[in-house]
């Protein structure tokens, strides 16, 4: 009943030989031919010709039939299509014949898999010589494999326009965790192969059709874009864009692993100048300001601090901006802010606000309170005690082009409300901080440290090189076009200018 009932699910289909195979006869004496054998085999294989198959195998187990009939029906096996490659003479009398098959599986879909039939001469004829890793190659040795049902989402996440994720596309940790916090489910099924010895491993995955549909605020073109911009480059990094004017994040390619772009804190270095210098303007400066840049400043009884390059000159505000001069921002920010007011300007930005209701959870940045001059220093030029994830300098650049600071989100307004809870009020800012900080942003373009990187002249932004005591500095950038914001960080990646400047220039130059 079992054989009757399995010839009756497989569909027989010619086997096709791979263009390199080729048949040879053995020494005189010996019928037939290795590449004669292995076709009819395989022939007989797909068409479930059991007692054919057996009659090809040199010395076959008893339970030959059994295995297979047992196989089929515990993986619910409806058909088979294998597809022969190029025999190859491993001896006089032995060959192997490298093949590929597809099982279609009832209620689940195609299974493809890998395998080599072994033949030799036995007693005149050539022969398969059958192990269990002919079924399947997980069998060899003791091997196993096991048919699972497992739980899935039942919710199938799409970009804003609806369209499928692109491939690679560095968002999938996201996109998983969003997935397990809607919290619908479907009944899947795997398939698992475990070697002797060894923890099973996930062969395949088969997922029923999603319940509902769900779409996010990430951009098709702005993920891909993100995404490729981020290959080939050697250390860990991330790219994260964001609508200025809604605070939608458009995409979020995240190589640095456990979903660090917004979770992780990292040291901004210059980028942090932003918040700085809108210190500074609402203290009283305008970008004209006239500053000084000298090539090391030391705080009063303090710390001496030095520029990247003695080369660094400036007579502006703006222009001290442009080429990141920290002895004037380490300067200023001691004699007009001092820590109290650093601070308070920071939490405008984002800082201290920990966590975001993105809808997966986000951190923005933080900077401990101080009153000793040196940490002021170092907090005013992005190392010292600040931090920040990559989000929240997306995000403060989406503020700088928008002129308002407004809480990330990868879903609805009301998505998010419900996954993370209330967001964080906007802010307006101060609308003449917020003009000249534009101008600012837009002179490192056209005549600071971003010159040159072929970025346009409708992009604004800023260049940081964070210090860090166990490697290279971070790499970052930070910046907006119309109303796209983005950031772009390289841990350890050196130099803000000559690492995480070209990967912006990339990002921008695929939209």
């Amino acid at each position: 009943m079992r054989r009757r009932r399995l010839v009756g699910l497989l569909v027989a289909l010619a086997v096709v030989v791979g263009a390199g195979a080729f048949a040879f006869v053995a020494a005189s004496g010996v019928s037939g031919s290795a590449m004669a054998t292995a076709d009819a085999y395989l022939a007989a294989w797909q068409r479930s010709d059991i007692t054919s198959m057996e009659r090809m195998v040199a010395d076959p187990p008893k339970d030959f039939t059994d295995r297979h009939l047992a196989f089929a029906e515990q993986f619910r096996v409806n058909a088979l299509t294998l597809r022969a490659g190029a025999l190859k003479a491993t001896g006089k009398e032995t060959a192997e014949l490298p093949f590929t098959g597809t099982r279609q599986l009832t209620g689940m879909g195609p299974w493809g898999f890998a395998g080599t039939l072994r033949l030799a001469v036995r007693e005149g004829a050539w022969k398969v010589l059958w192990g269990p890793e002919t079924l399947h190659p997980a069998l060899k040795d003791g091997g196993a494999l096991a048919l699972e049902e497992i739980e899935v989402s039942g919710v199938e996440l799409v970009t804003r326009s609806g369209a499928a994720f692109p491939h690679d596309s560095a968002a999938e940790r996201y996109l998983d965790e969003l997935k397990e916090r809607l919290g619908e489910t479907n009944t899947g099924w795997a398939i698992r192969a475990a070697a002797r010895g060894a923890k099973p491993r996930t062969l395949v995955v088969f997922q029923p059709p999603p319940a509902r549909q769900v779409r996010v605020t990430l951009s098709r073109p702005v993920q891909a874009a993100a995404a490729r911009a981020l290959d080939g480059v050697a250390r860990e990094a991330a790219i994260v864009a964001i609508k200025a004017s809604t605070g939608e994040i458009l995409a979020v390619a995240d190589r640095l692993g456990e979903r660090a772009a917004f979770q992780r804190f990292f040291p901004p270095g210059s980028t942090f100048k932003v918040v700085t210098s809108a210190g500074l303007l609402k203290a009283g400066l305008s970008a004209s300001s006239g500053v000084a840049c000298p090539s090391s400043f030391t705080i009063p009884n303090g710390r001496t601090f030095k520029n990247a390059s003695e080369s660094v000159t400036a007579s502006s505000l703006a222009g001290a901006f442009a080429v990141s001069c920290n002895t004037t921002f380490v300067e200023q920010a001691v004699t007009r802010l001092g820590a109290t007011r650093l601070d308070e300007v920071a939490k405008e930005w984002g800082f201290g606000r920990r966590v975001l209701p993105t809808g997966v959870g986000g951190l923005c940045g933080a900077i401990d309170p101080t009153t000793n001059p040196d940490r002021v220093g170092e907090n005013a030029i992005g190392q010292g005690s600040v931090r920040a994830s990559p989000l929240c300098m997306a995000t403060l650049a989406a503020a700088v082009g928008s002129g308002t600071w407004r809480a990330p989100r990868l879903v609805t307004a009301k998505a998010a409300r419900k996954l993370d809870g209330a967001p964080p009020a906007e802010i307006a800012l101060d609308q003449r901080v917020a003009g000249e900080l534009r101008t600012m942003m837009r002179q490192v373009v056209a005549d600071g440290t971003a010159k040159g990187a072929g970025l346009g002249a409708d992009v604004a932004g800023k260049t940081g090189t964070a210090e860090v005591g166990d490697g290279p500095p971070h790499a970052w950038f930070v910046g907006y076009r119309g109303d796209l914001a983005f950031c772009v960080f390289v841990k350890h990646g050196g130099s803000g200018a000559k690492v995480a400047l070209p990967i912006a220039a990339s990002f921008l130059g695929a939209l």
